[in-house]
């Protein structure tokens, strides 16, 4: 009696759960190195025009960097082997033969956090045709999964110091790594050590009409840079300090930071008679409640070391600002 009556309860505890809601799926975590990308294309697709495609769209030059870096480190897997460890990277892009032409963006498909970007086509034209439409746009979706997992380590020891929001009324996420070299009334100049250098950032206010719209802001950006880097970023040598290089032309876009507006330039640094250079990101943030400028720019001095992932980290950062 007693086994009936738990072979019973059993039975009726299986039903209740298969007429209720439907389990959750577990999906494992996602990994891999910031800005890597796996391509998932069979070797002969890697070999032709699809593959070419893919390598000039992906591993273009990154703007803003001394020396050529690519804007993801990819590695290609075969369909066959992509199966258990090999599907857990956090950005993906999968290409499909004989299917008709569409580029889908999924979430998650894998693993959690994880972006699968799949390109389809019935021809080689209709596949680097997509690719050549939506390219853009993948970029954009692979950068801010990069962002948001770049943030997400970063939180595990964040800089408490308060002296920033306290002067500037702004908060930003930064690694406890960063320490303040230099502060003043409303500008702040932090560092952290890496390989062969070091990591800044500089966090300051202006005036909301320093930089204008249109044409001239960029010109207006590079003055604004070069007067900060005179007043505040001192060279090794005696009346020597940082200004933009003048050999390369900056890159110039308009983005949005903390749902406002913002100028984003990329470009390289130099010191004023003095051999030292690198690449700078600089964003300026029209915080119009308040009439000011938020400027925060990231550069990096780190002679013979690749940059690309050190001056990603402090995009990262500066995408972590909050004004109050």
């Amino acid at each position: 009696m007693k086994k009936l009556l738990l072979v019973m309860l059993s039975i009726s505890l299986l039903t209740s759960c298969s007429n209720g809601t439907k389990s959750k799926r577990v999906l494992s975590s996602s990994s891999g190195n910031i800005n890597s990308l796996s391509v998932v294309a069979d070797n002969n697709l890697w070999a032709s025009r699809i593959g070419d495609e893919i390598r000039d769209v992906f591993s273009a030059e990154v703007i803003g960097l001394p020396q050529q870096e690519p804007l993801f480190t990819m590695r290609q897997i075969p369909p066959m082997v992509f199966t258990d460890f090999a599907t857990k990277n956090r950005t993906v892009l999968k290409i499909e033969r004989d299917s008709f032409a569409d580029t889908k963006i999924l979430k998650n498909v894998y693993a959690t956090p994880q972006t699968v970007v799949v390109i389809s086509g019935n021809s080689a034209k209709e596949i680097v045709d997509e690719i050549k439409k939506n390219a853009e746009r993948i970029i954009s979706t692979f950068k801010s999964t990069e962002i948001k997992e770049q943030q997400r380590r970063m939180g595990k020891s964040l800089f408490e110091d308060k002296s920033i929001e306290d002067a500037l009324g702004l908060t930003i996420n930064m690694p406890s790594a960063y320490r303040i070299a230099k502060q003043d009334e409303n500008f702040f100049w932090l560092r952290r050590d890496i390989k062969n250098g070091d990591a800044n950032l500089m966090i300051y206010q202006t005036s909301l009409d320093a930089v204008s719209d249109g044409e001239n802001a960029i010109n207006d950006i590079i003055k604004m840079r070069d007067s900060i880097g005179k007043t505040y970023i001192p060279g090794p040598i005696e009346g020597s300090y940082m200004i933009t290089e003048e050999a390369y032309t900056p890159f110039l876009n308009t983005t949005i930071i903390d749902n406002k507006p913002a100028f984003e330039t990329k470009s390289t640094w130099e010191v004023k008679d003095a051999f030292m250079a690198g690449p700078f990101v600089n964003y300026a943030v029209k915080d119009e409640v308040n009439n000011r400028l938020i400027v925060l720019e990231g550069f990096v001095f780190a002679p013979s070391t690749a940059k690309r992932d050190y001056i990603f980290e402090l995009e990262a950062i500066i995408r972590s600002l909050k004004i109050k």
